[in-house]
């Protein structure tokens, strides 16, 4: 029975290849993530590092956001500038 991989990204390459010359793999994906297959299968995503600061912004955005709707309703505390 052969078994599907979702693979989460547009380009992909082989962990040997990765072995043999990184840099020329990452430079593959254009800024774009790659995933890294073994026997066919992704074990990792190369992920570069201006993409993983997206993503890290992102996600902090949705917790924040998950906050706001959190404190919906909850009383306001009025607070003067000069007091603090």
């Amino acid at each position: 029975m052969s078994t599907t991989y979702q693979i989460l990204a547009d380009i992909s390459a082989g962990i040997s290849e990765l072995k043999k010359n990184p840099m020329a793999v990452i430079s593959q994906g254009n800024g774009n993530p790659i995933a890294i297959l073994n026997r066919n299968e992704p074990v990792f995503y190369a992920v570069p590092a201006e993409a993983y600061e997206e993503l890290m912004d992102k996600l902090e955005d949705i917790e924040l956001a998950q906050i706001v709707k959190e404190r919906l309703g909850l009383p306001t505390i009025k607070v003067d500038i000069n007091d603090l």
